[in-house]
């Protein structure tokens, strides 16, 4: 029994306080993964040791990059004539740029892998891919030239017929057969 206790811990022998820490965070860590900081826990009975904090990371959605494992997923729009004609475009990731080739014919959804541009896992593996979806976008705000142009285009591509746009085909092809089994 202590007969004179101390005023700020009542004789417990601990004394609340608040402490601020650094905690080093490695490149890799995903949300979920925890970080342990030895012996910055709680007090341990009886004049025991501090036991360990454990900091739970939670990883911010980046603008830019989805995180899918070790792999990095991105979007990136190209016009109709890249699309179409082929070409490189620029794009971001951790560590700088890279030119990603875009082949003639390419559909919107098309998925093309920059491999070893993800995260390098933190528990050791190897290094994630990148994977750039390509959206094709539409043109807007048009000049009457421009207009014209694609008028042009537009008529020739309907005198040679769905011989140029394959996903057309295959849907009107699915459609036909849709309506001539519901005939029955």
């Amino acid at each position: 029994m202590i007969t004179d206790p101390c005023r700020k811990c009542g004789g417990r022998g601990r004394v609340q306080s608040q402490k601020t820490l650094s905690v080093r965070v490695p490149a890799g860590v995903d949300t979920g993964d925890r970080i342990r900081l030895s012996g910055e826990g709680e007090p341990g009975e009886n004049g025991g040791p501090p036991g360990d904090l454990y900091v739970q990371v939670m990883v911010r959605e980046h603008e830019f990059f989805q995180r899918d494992g070790a792999n990095l997923r991105c979007e990136v729009p190209i016009s109709v004539t890249k699309a179409a004609l082929g070409g490189e475009v620029e794009v971001p990731t951790l560590d700088g740029r890279v030119n990603l080739r875009i082949p003639a014919g390419t559909q919107s959804g098309k998925v093309f892998r920059v491999r070893g541009k993800g995260v390098k896992p933190v528990r050791g593996g190897p290094q994630g891919d990148l994977l750039c979806r390509v959206h094709v976008e539409t043109p807007v705000n048009l000049t009457r030239k421009q207009k014209e142009l694609l008028e042009e285009f537009g008529r020739t591509m309907d005198d040679t017929g769905d011989k140029h746009t394959p996903r057309t085909s295959s849907w009107l092809d699915k459609a036909r057969k849709f309506f001539e089994d519901w005939k029955l």
